[in-house]
């Protein structure tokens, strides 16, 4: 079994340089594929303030820096790409302004129909579930069929969002290429680092042969 790797999904961040000894410690803590950066800042400066901050950070760690809705902010800076939480026309934008040479991802896709409009139109991956969007409601039961539907027909990588650790092995099963994590890293009461661990150990329980 090829097991999936990791994608981080920050809280939305307020300030950047506070946030980053935080961030680093959970870098250091596993092995990370990409990390969703979210802001709270509306304007575009601080935006900027905050992604400058944080990006070379994760991006020193070996892991793409990605940033939400906005394809021309990661250009200004130098992010590894863009999550779009649409299959139009913001989807397309993003698709037309960063193809080939940076990341285009979509998610908020609510239908199969959606799901196969976004892998059709070029996207690198299709996320279900999430913690914003219009998909945040889905249970974890939906976005383990979902996974398992898309993974058993489609080659356009899929994200499987986790709403607990306890989410994890499910996702694994149904083949999803990624696992996203958000509070259930960043909200663990133990720490970070200790949920980026534990990540770790439920995918090397799950790939155990059965006895």
């Amino acid at each position: 079994m090829e097991l999936p790797r990791l994608y981080l999904i920050t809280p939305p961040i307020a300030d950047g340089a506070d946030f980053a000894p935080a961030l680093a410690a959970t870098l250091a803590a596993g092995d990370a594929a990409c990390l969703l950066l979210r802001t709270a800042a509306r304007d575009e400066i601080d935006r900027k303030k905050i992604i400058r901050a944080l990006a070379p950070l994760t991006q020193k760690h070996g892991v793409a820096c990605l940033i939400a809705d906005d394809p021309q902010l990661a250009l200004k800076t130098d992010a590894d790409g863009v999550h779009i939480e649409s299959d139009g026309e913001p989807l397309k934008a993003a698709l037309k302004s960063l193809k080939p040479n940076r990341i285009v991802g979509a998610g908020g896709l609510m239908t199969r129909d959606s799901a196969m409009t976004a892998g059709e139109a070029g996207v690198d991956y299709l996320m279900f579930g999430g913690p914003d969007g219009p998909d945040g409601s889905l249970s974890h039961a939906n976005i383990v069929e979902r996974v398992a539907w898309w993974a058993e027909i489609f080659n356009v990588p899929c994200i499987g969002y986790a709403h607990g650790l306890d989410c994890v092995g499910d996702l694994v099963r149904a083949g999803a290429d990624f696992i996203a994590l958000g509070d259930a890293v960043f909200a663990d009461p133990r720490g970070a680092p200790a949920a980026m661990r534990e990540f770790g150990e439920i995918l090397a329980r799950v790939s155990e042969p059965a006895q």
